[in-house]
């Protein structure tokens, strides 16, 4: 199974085991996304984003009915991040999953306690342009909260990511 990373870096040639700075009670790892999960990191790095989707057929009648849309999963940002989006290029590293054990913390997401080389690395633009292709409805609001409030209170999967560069709530 392959596994990915994305990085603003073109040059990384290993992966060494580290503490987040989002999440320092983890011990060091090499962090990895599997690739049904990787449209959460087709953004800038430090982008706020809402993300969910749902994982079964009774979740996605709910899921359409309360986001209104048909698409199968749904990618929010806030407007003033839509010109960095457009403008980013992030590089794809590949892993061989064999290293790596599933982290039951986060849907997709996947850790290594030891250094791993990438097998390849590759240009990764036009976010947009991936998330159209992949039938990903991206949203840019004003607000992120209200679209967080909604993705945590369903039975569909969702992540939040960097939502500590989120504007403030303004209700």
């Amino acid at each position: 199974m392959d596994l990915f990373h994305f990085s603003h870096d073109p040059t990384i040639e290993r992966f060494v085991p580290h503490v987040p700075v989002t999440n320092p009670n983890q011990p060091p790892m090499v962090w990895a996304i599997d690739a049904e999960h990787a449209p959460l990191y087709w953004f800038p790095r430090d982008c706020p984003r809402v993300t969910a989707w749902p994982r079964n057929p009774d979740e996605e009648a709910v899921f359409r009915q309360v986001f209104s849309t048909t698409a199968a999963r749904v990618h929010a940002i806030e407007l003033s991040w839509l010109p960095i989006m457009q403008s980013t290029v992030l590089y794809r590293y590949r892993f061989d999953g064999s290293v790596f054990r599933r982290w039951a913390d986060a849907s997709g997401q996947w850790v290594a306690d030891v250094a791993v080389e990438p097998l390849g690395v590759e240009r990764f633009d036009d976010l947009i342009g991936r998330h159209v292709s992949a039938d990903i409805e991206l949203r840019a609001v004003p607000d992120l909260w209200p679209l967080r409030d909604l993705a945590v209170r369903g039975p569909w999967d969702f992540s939040i990511v960097r939502f500590q560069s989120a504007k403030a709530r303004s209700c």
